[in-house]
């Protein structure tokens, strides 16, 4: 009974605070994933129409290294309190 407690207290409790940045940057990712579309929708169909010549294994290692760069900076920003 004490451990299960100690276990519970020890988890790192999500906060209303937490919540609304989940939200705002999710937010944050739709408004730059749609700006190429209505600033350059040409440029856009050229990119994709691009992308489909590329091997899949290129793509999953820049979608790898575009993730990892990602959680690199994430990790920074809470590990020296920038977001808080």
């Amino acid at each position: 009974m004490v451990l299960s407690w100690s276990l519970r207290s020890a988890a790192p409790s999500v906060t209303l605070w937490d919540m609304k940045l989940l939200v705002t940057l999710i937010g944050l990712v739709l408004v730059l994933e749609g700006l190429p579309y209505v600033a350059s929708p040409e440029a856009m169909q050229r990119w994709l129409k691009h992308l489909t010549r590329i091997p899949p294994a290129q793509l999953r290692v820049l979608g790898l290294l575009s993730m990892g760069i990602g959680f690199i900076t994430l990790f920074i920003a809470r590990a020296t309190g920038l977001l808080r």
